[in-house]
């Protein structure tokens, strides 16, 4: 997975930076920190974090969905997005990771509008739409294992309202989709699952060549 976006020459990648990125330091701070971490690839690249806010803000989002928190970066950058009552359900099954992460959301003054369900996401997604919570959601963003993004996304679908937001990270994999001599399972995985994306007639959709690739899907 990159941690920056893909096919930008580090000279153009710092330019980009350097001339779009307005990071608040409580961000920086957790990306440094997470950048020590055995799994610092799982983080998503800044400009991503800041594209993903633009689009809550745009969106005027006021409930969100995160599926995949890690140490909790991208839920930071939503939730300082959303309005004073938004709120973010957040899906993750690491006590570990997200213990970093409730530490900066506390520090950002964030961490009531975070609620942080430690569980397989399929179970909180189900319970959601148990609970009569289906086309409640304003915005989606799916970040976590890949064997189960169809899943993760076919709950999306029924709980994002006509109009709402998916954004898929990692579509494009490192490259490794366009590969044909690449066929290992997460990869095929992928494959099929931006195949189904590309033929699904109850959304629009684009992909976004940031970070390792962002799907975007508006549900009609």
């Amino acid at each position: 997975m990159a941690k920056q976006t893909l096919g930008l020459t580090p000279d153009l990648y710092e330019y980009l930076l350097s001339v779009s990125l307005r990071e608040p330091e409580i961000l920086t701070q957790l990306r440094q920190e997470t950048a020590q971490q055995p799994m610092a690839r799982m983080q998503i690249a800044p400009e991503q974090g800041q594209f993903l806010a633009l689009l809550v803000q745009l969106m005027q989002a006021k409930k969100t969905l995160e599926l995949g928190v890690f140490t909790g970066y991208s839920a930071l950058v939503v939730a300082l997005a959303l309005p004073s009552t938004g709120k973010v359900i957040a899906c993750d099954t690491s006590e570990e990771w997200t213990a970093i992460a409730r530490r900066y959301w506390q520090q950002a003054g964030v961490a009531d509008k975070i609620d942080l369900h430690i569980a397989p996401a399929l179970e909180t997604l189900a319970q959601l739409l148990a609970g009569g919570e289906a086309e409640s959601f304003d915005f989606a963003f799916i970040d976590a294992d890949k064997s189960n993004y169809e899943n993760y996304y076919e709950r999306s679908i029924q709980l994002i309202r006509p109009g709402g937001l998916i954004a898929i990270d990692n579509v494009l994999w490192s490259g490794r989709v366009a590969d044909p001599q690449v066929q290992d399972n997460r990869t095929k995985k992928i494959r099929a699952f931006n195949r189904k994306l590309h033929q699904d007639e109850r959304v629009s959709l684009s992909l976004i060549p940031i970070a390792d690739g962002l799907t975007l899907v508006r549900k009609k």
